[in-house]
Parts: structure tokens; sequence; C-alpha cells
């Protein structure tokens, strides 16, 4: 199934619904708010449909999961062999802001791991693009673009813009390394800093989604780095009956 997947056309989809994101953004537009207190916009609601129709005609067997959509029940989901996982907007409250720090964000899972990832950020026009076997790259560069030679004197840490727990704080605190320079980032753009190289690490002792993770992840792993589970150090896993990740360490 994924040598029938053409990843430029995955990256093609995301531009188009960036460029009708970028569209709500240059104007005034509406918030509402969902039954968790999480933000919504006409921009999350136009980019998923964007995602969703151009999905459903290229790829009609292949099932979709997305934040914004009603959930499948796990008894059918489970049996899933393959299905995209899609955040249309990861940021939502950074694009509230209007700072720029927002993602579209599409991956392919393979039972429970992501073999396929666009992450396309249109307010900066930074493209992430990962697929199994060949390789992440971010505007078409290979990654990681950088790496640390170093880290014991130095380590660059990255850490959630609007999110930063307690815990993930204190972690970031107890890091073996003479010195922490600590850089803040919106959305799924923090795990893009570490598959580029530009962050050592990127703890995230606090609650995301499924969706929020998923893209990114699989750009991680092509750029030959990982997310681990920070209970086990075990590889994140997707599909779950619950969709709540756990807390997470990409290094």
């Amino acid at each position: 199934m994924l040598e029938k997947i053409a990843l430029e056309d995955i990256v093609r989809i995301a531009q188009e619904a960036g460029d009708a994101i970028i569209q709500i953004y240059t104007k005034d537009f509406s918030i509402e708010y969902k039954d968790d207190k999480s933000p919504l916009t006409e921009a999350d609601t136009k980019s998923n449909e964007i995602i969703c129709d151009a999905l459903e005609k290229l790829y009609p067997n292949i099932p979709i999961m997305s934040e914004e959509n009603k959930q499948t029940d796990y008894e059918e989901r489970k049996e899933w062999e393959y299905y995209w996982c899609i955040d249309p907007i990861d940021g939502t409250k950074e694009f509230i802001k209007k700072n720029d720090e927002f993602t579209v964000n599409i991956a392919l899972i393979h039972k429970n791991t992501p073999v396929l990832g666009v992450v396309y950020a249109p307010a900066i026009d930074e493209m992430y693009k990962a697929k199994k076997g060949e390789g992440a790259f971010k505007n078409n560069q290979k990654l990681p673009l950088q790496t640390n030679p170093n880290p014991k004197e130095k380590l660059y840490v990255v850490a959630s813009k609007s999110h930063l727990s307690p815990e993930t704080q204190e972690f970031i605190d107890n890091l073996e390394t003479k010195e922490i320079e600590q850089v803040s980032k919106g959305s799924s753009l923090k795990l893009c800093m570490v598959a580029e190289g530009k962050a050592d690490i990127y703890p995230r002792l606090a609650p995301t989604m499924e969706w929020d993770t998923a893209a990114a992840d699989a750009v991680v792993r092509e750029a030959g780095k990982m997310t681990y589970q920070f209970e086990n150090n075990k590889p994140m896993v997707y599909n779950k009956e619950n969709l709540l990740n756990p807390w997470f360490v990409v290094r």
C-alpha cells in the first residue's frame, strides 16, 4: 500500500489546505469553543474539508481519522491496517495569537506506526515531509541539517510555547549537560526541530493527542531520531483505544 502513495500528492494537499488557512489568517476570523474548551476556527474546518475530500478522492479505501471528525469506534478502527491521521491545524492557539507557528499535519499510519508524514507551516513556508525508507526533508533538504558535536557541554532543548508543564520543566532542569539552551516553539514544529537537528531533545510531560504528533513523528523517525514513551522508553504507538498520547521524549 505504501508504495502506491505518492508523497508529493500529500504535499500538494497540505499546501492547498495551507493556502486556504492563510486567506482566513490574514483577516478577522470567528472562534468557537469545543466541548473540551479547545478553540476551533473557520480555518480548522476549511482545512479539514480540503484534506479529507482530497484524500477520499485519491485513496478511497484508506480510512481517515481527523481531530475535527467524529471518531470511529475502537472496535472498528482496531482492524485498520492503514489509515490517515490528520490535524488540519495544529497550534490553533498559535493561529489565534497570530504568531505564525501553526501547522497542517497529514500522516499515514500502518498498524500502529507512522510511515508517512507531511507537516506544513504555511505562515513561514516550511514544509517537512517523510516516507518510510526514503528519508525526511525540510524544503527538499535532507534531514538532519545539523548535529550537536558536544551534547555533554550544551544541549538544545525545545519546549511548548503554550503548554509548558511543571513536570516538563523539571525534566529539562535535570538533564545531564553543562549548559542548557531552552527554546519555545508552537505546534508540531517542536518535533520537526529535533528531526532537523536544531534541537537535541523535546520532552512533553503533558497531554497531547495522536493527531498532534503523528505526521511530525514520521519525519522524526526518517531523520534517524525517535519519539519515546516517557514511562518505558519504547517508541510511541498509534491507534490506541484511548487516543491520548502518553508523556513522551523526542531525541
